[in-house]
């Protein structure tokens, strides 16, 4: 099976590289600045050493083939560009897996693919990008759910799941993925206002006193859901709250590492677009809305 990912960076780059490692026929879709880093390898950091795997990458100008499944891993702002570029290597039977975070995305890629070639996916892994290239893992969380928007498993489904079943991480293959996308949209959305508002990591915010502060997100970030018709299961929601009040952790939301590292950030793209959402369901958001004005804030200001 011929994989295409679109995009190197500490999502892509990760699970990407564990499919390489497992010899499955992967190529990144990089710009030239991304490929030049990975020329002689993409070197992941590991909680428990490091490793330097090779990898093979292609420009936008250079595809000419198609691929059986495009991975599409990038952030939210790029979604456009990607789509175009993606499209050249979309044949009759390839099918889309996209791994942003949100929902807005899954709107784009069925209007310009169609719903039955886009699969509904997410994955939970707490990765950054070095300065020099390099892929850190600082969570030894590192999964893999993915499944249809609507209707049964199928056979083709299933192969797919086993060729992206690699070592290195969990992977699962779900009937309700959306449900599954709303819950870890929920999780994002909480964690991103927890460490953006309070400006620090869980562990932090916890030993200054912060865990009332932090539940009170949890619950309205769940209430969201419930009322979009989406609620949170009861697992998902001790995981969460696990994750989000556990002592001395040094857990950061990649929303709040982008945007104390001065990158671009999905903000609006995740909480502008739970807020909206709320809205629309009349659902109440202060603590949600607050570190939303306080990222336009920042915007505003570093402009």
């Amino acid at each position: 099976m011929r994989i295409l990912i679109a995009g190197a960076g500490a999502t892509g780059g990760y699970f990407g590289a564990r499919l390489a490692q497992a010899g499955r026929d992967v190529t990144f879709l990089v710009r030239h600045r991304r490929a030049e880093q990975l020329r002689d390898g993409l070197r992941l950091i590991g909680l428990d050493g490091e490793e330097t795997v090779p990898v093979r990458t292609v420009a936008a100008e250079e595809l000419e083939d198609t691929y059986d499944l495009i991975v599409v891993a990038v952030k939210a702002g790029a979604l456009a560009t990607v789509i175009e570029q993606i499209t050249p290597a979309v044949g009759g039977d390839t099918m889309i897996l996209p791994f942003l975070n949100g929902m807005a995305h899954m709107g784009a890629l069925n209007d310009r693919f169609g719903p039955e070639r886009v699969l509904g996916g997410i994955i939970r892994v707490v990765t950054t990008v070095t300065d020099d290239g390099a892929i850190a893992q600082m969570h030894p969380i590192a999964t893999m759910t993915l499944g249809p928007q609507s209707g049964p498993l199928t056979e083709r489904l299933t192969r797919i799941h086993q060729e992206l079943s690699v070592p290195g991480y969990q992977s699962e293959l779900v009937e309700n993925v959306v449900a599954t996308m709303w819950h870890k949209w929920v999780f994002i959305t909480a964690a991103g206002t927890i460490t953006c508002l309070m400006r620090g990591s869980i562990g932090d915010i916890l030993a200054a006193g912060g865990e009332s502060f932090i539940r009170q997100v949890i619950t309205e970030t769940e209430q969201v859901a419930a009322a979009a018709g989406h609620p949170v299961t009861d697992t998902a929601h001790r995981e969460a709250q696990g994750m989000l009040t556990e002592q001395g952790s040094a857990f950061t939301s990649s929303l709040y590492r982008d945007v104390t590292a001065g990158l671009p950030h999905e903000g609006e793209h995740l909480l502008g677009a739970f807020v909206a959402t709320a809205a629309e369901h009349g659902v109440d958001t202060p603590l949600i809305g607050l570190a939303l004005l306080q990222l336009r804030t920042h915007d505003h200001a570093t402009a």
